[in-house]
């Protein structure tokens, strides 16, 4: 069964823009993408949305769908009633290149300032060793497609510009949490630990647990209760812990 459905999408550049309405075919089964795909080909062949995989699988695709942050190949026409207005606009933390399209670079540039991973200084790649049990709740952190609908909510820095050069967000927070889970990871021996360069570098103490991060996850990862929280607990316990400030004190 088809229908028509009313789309209000935002078209503009870094300029400015406006709400557009539109009157797009809808069929059973379809998601939010197929209908800005039929508009592209019916109405609008210059409109700028990114996409790749339609499969929730890339990430590339998402956008703010009646004001929530989704992507748009996961979200069924289904969950909507037929004569309900679907406004879509793009990801209001980044700036807006073109149309459906933001420039998301803030994520790369703090991806980058996130150390990477240090295996013990007297083991080769050959010789890791690991049980299944020691990276199970870090594992999951592995399922991330890197949609930043999480940096989208996030009011840290959707309603806070002057916040994005102290704090990097739920996914790299995320991605420290997973490190320094990381049963082979040795970061700490020699330098500043990663609790601590969480809070020094990376601004966890902005994060209040909201749980907004968690909320729009389309792979469901618990980001806020198995990452954000346990961070946070090692970096009050390395900070305020009488004992280990007194041992960390004699070590170096």
């Amino acid at each position: 069964m088809s229908y028509l459905a009313h789309l209000r999408v935002w078209h503009g550049d870094a300029d400015g823009g406006e709400l557009r309405d539109h009157v797009v075919e809808a069929a059973e089964g379809e998601v939010v993408l197929d209908l800005v795909h039929r508009l592209q080909a019916t109405e609008c062949p210059d409109l700028a949305v990114r996409w790749n995989c339609k499969a929730g699988k890339c990430g590339s695709c998402s956008a703010e769908i009646n004001g929530k942050p989704k992507l748009m190949c996961m979200t069924r026409m289904s969950t909507f009633a037929t004569d309900e207005v679907i406004t879509v606009t793009p990801m209001r933390t980044f700036p807006v290149i073109k149309d459906l399209v933001c420039d998301v670079s803030f994520n790369y540039v703090k991806a980058r300032e996130v150390p990477a991973f240090e295996p013990p200084a007297d083991l080769e790649p050959g010789e890791y060793r690991m049980q299944q049990v020691d990276v199970q709740r870090s594992q999951e952190f592995r399922k991330c497609i890197e949609c930043f609908l999480c940096q989208d909510v996030c009011h840290v820095i959707r309603d806070h510009e002057d916040n994005k050069e102290a704090f990097s967000g739920p996914r790299f927070l995320m991605r420290v949490a997973e490190l320094e889970m990381h049963p082979l990871d040795a970061r700490g021996e020699t330098r500043a630990d990663r609790p601590d360069e969480a809070r020094e570098e990376h601004g966890l103490g902005l994060c209040n647990i909201t749980r907004c991060c968690t909320d729009v996850c389309p792979e469901h990862i618990q980001i806020t209760d198995n990452a954000l929280i346990p961070l946070k607990e090692r970096a009050a316990d390395r900070y305020y812990d009488p004992l280990l400030r007194l041992f960390r004190r004699k070590r170096d």
